[in-house]
C-alpha cells in the first residue's frame, strides 16, 4: 500500500506521528463509453464556453457562482486557508463508542505508525480499548475539513470519516404516524423466522455477483467475439410472483420459518462434519 497522507494524531501534548493509507479499494471491472457504430472511444474535453478552445487541467481553477458574480479561487488561494496547511490529526474529544450512528459513517482509512518507536501508537490504541470509547478528530485533506472517528481494528488504528450532521438527512414517513397493531402470536413468528436465518456474520461468504458476472461475460466476450449470443446465458431470470403486497402476514411469516428450517437441514446434511475435539459416547 502507497500513504495518501502524512502527519501527526495529537490530543493534549501527546503528539503521535503517523502515515494515513485508504482501508478500502475498488474491484469493480473499469468500463469506458464507445460510439456504437464503430467502437471509437468517446472522450470529453474541458472546453471553454466564451472562446470554444480545449483548456489544459493546469490552466483550470475553481470559482464560486451566486447567481450574480462570479469569484475565482485559483490553486494559491485554497493552499493559502489555514485548515489545509495544518498537518495534524486533531482529537476534538472521546466518545462512548455507541454514540457514534453507523449511518454518519463514510469512508475508512488506516493509520500506521511513522516514528521509531510506535510506543505512543499502540498507548493510545490500548487506552480506547481499556475504556471503550471513540476518538472524535477533526483533520484536513483534499481541501477539505473533515470530521472523523478513530477506533482499534485489531492491532490497527482505524479513521473512519463522518458526516457532518447537516449532511444527514431527517426521516419523515407519513405511513409511520399512523397506528399499527402487531399480535404477539405475529411478534412470536416474525422472532421465530429471525432465529431460523441466525448465523455469525462472515463477510468472505458474500461475494459481488453482478461483478462476477460481468466479468464472466466479457471473457466470453473476448474468446468468441461480439456475436456472441448471450440472451440465455446472461438473461435475467424470469420473476414467478410479481405480486403486490402480501396481506396475510401470518400465512407469510408461517411460510417463511417452514422454507428456511427446510433449507437449513438440508444444508446441514449435505455439509461436511466441522472438525472439532471427538467426544466420548455416553
Amino acid at each position: 500500500m502507497r500513504s495518501i497522507w502524512k502527519g501527526a494524531l495529537t490530543f493534549g501534548l501527546v503528539n503521535v506521528p503517523v502515515k494515513v493509507y485508504s482501508a478500502i479499494e475498488d474491484h469493480d471491472v473499469p468500463l469506458h463509453q464507445v460510439h456504437a457504430a464503430d467502437g471509437g472511444r468517446i472522450r470529453y474535453q474541458r472546453i471553454c464556453e466564451l472562446d470554444g478552445e480545449v483548456v489544459p487541467y493546469a490552466d483550470i481553477d475553481k470559482a464560486y457562482d451566486d447567481g450574480d458574480r462570479t469569484v475565482v479561487l485559483t490553486a494559491e488561494d485554497l493552499a493559502s486557508l489555514p485548515a489545509e496547511r495544518s498537518r495534524e490529526i486533531e482529537v476534538v474529544e472521546f466518545v462512548p463508542s455507541d454514540q457514534i450512528d453507523l449511518l454518519t459513517l463514510d469512508r475508512p482509512y488506516y493509520l500506521e505508525p511513522d516514528s521509531a518507536s510506535p510506543k505512543a501508537y499502540v498507548l493510545l490504541r490500548k487506552t480506547l480499548e481499556q475504556t471503550d470509547r471513540t476518538a472524535v478528530v477533526r483533520f484536513s485533506l483534499r481541501q477539505k475539513t473533515r470530521l472523523a472517528a478513530l477506533r482499534v481494528r485489531g492491532d490497527v488504528l482505524v479513521l473512519q470519516t463522518l458526516l457532518w450532521a447537516d449532511e444527514v438527512r431527517e426521516a419523515s414517513f407519513p405511513a409511520l404516524d399512523e397506528p399499527v397493531k402487531i399480535s404477539d402470536k405475529e411478534l412470536e413468528l416474525s422472532a421465530s423466522l429471525v432465529e431460523s436465518f441466525s448465523s455469525d456474520f462472515d463477510p468472505a461468504q458474500f461475494v459481488d455477483e453482478y461483478q462476477q458476472e460481468l466479468r464472466t461475460l466479457i471473457d466470453a466476450k473476448l474468446e468468441k467475439g461480439d456475436a456472441l449470443d448471450t440472451s440465455e446465458t446472461f438473461g435475467e431470470k424470469a420473476e414467478k410472483d410479481a405480486g403486490g403486497e402480501v396481506i396475510d402476514l401470518m400465512a407469510a411469516l408461517k411460510a417463511s420459518v417452514e422454507r428456511s428450517r427446510a433449507a437449513r437441514a438440508e444444508n446441514e446434511k449435505v455439509a461436511p462434519p466441522k472438525k472439532g475435539k471427538a467426544t466420548k459416547a455416553s
